[in-house]
């Protein structure tokens, strides 16, 4: 069984939405292999795939490779992921699962100055977004992710949101009539999703466009 890294927290027909989405993309990601797969989703929202068959060690490597995973038993140095929490004056709190919570101090997110509400919303980082970190005394944001988040503010603009799927927020981005001043829409988790602006599409003109159709949260990451 693998508990990937990403969380399902919605309720209702949402959920259910979600959950098949999420089942395609499993099947996506290991239908060519030998394996037969069952997706669920435990308690803490984390879903869980139990994998069986010949492939199934292989299955297991590329779910963990393509969305992370939580484990019970994290080992000190090592690199894993969890998703945003919550955040105040100290730092942001990352749920790793299995009951842990990973606090990582402003100090150590080394996202360059502000308050960690101030970082968050520069960067944003939408509440439950996957953010990898390495499990240290103390914890601090993983190299790469720093340099992705980076990335981010180096482009044209982004709308990052939460609680909906990709195809969800293509769908009001089209309905919107923005389809053609995106780039594209790049999945960051299972219901957190970046919005790519295109060239001349200001994010923050992008977001009070769709925000009507969108029971989310969304943050803006401007250049």
């Amino acid at each position: 069984m693998v508990v990937l890294a990403t969380k399902l927290y919605i309720e209702g027909d949402a959920r259910e939405r979600a959950l098949d989405s999420l089942t395609s993309l499993v099947a996506n990601e290991i239908g060519d292999l030998d394996v037969s797969f069952d997706v669920g989703v435990r308690d803490d929202d984390f879903p869980s795939v139990t994998v069986d068959g010949p492939d199934a060690t292989a299955a297991r490597n590329v779910l963990r490779e393509e969305f992370g995973e939580v484990v019970p038993d994290m080992a000190e140095g090592e690199t894993y992921t969890g998703t945003l929490q919550r955040w105040d004056d100290d730092g942001f709190v990352l749920d790793a699962g299995f009951g842990n919570a990973v606090r990582i101090s402003a100090e150590n997110l080394d996202l360059g100055r502000g308050s960690p509400e101030q970082v968050r919303k520069r960067f944003g980082l939408v509440q439950h977004m996957p953010l990898r970190f390495v499990n240290e005394s103390p914890a601090r944001l993983a190299d790469d992710e720093v340099d992705r988040l980076y990335e981010w503010t180096r482009g044209d603009g982004r709308v990052n949101v939460n609680s909906a799927t990709r195809a969800e927020v293509r769908a009001t981005v089209n309905r919107a009539g923005h389809a053609q001043d995106i780039v594209t829409v790049e999945r960051i988790g299972l219901l957190e999703q970046s919005i790519v602006c295109g060239e001349n599409t200001d994010p923050p003109g992008l977001l009070a466009s769709i925000g009507e159709y969108l029971p989310a949260e969304l943050l803006c990451v401007v250049p």
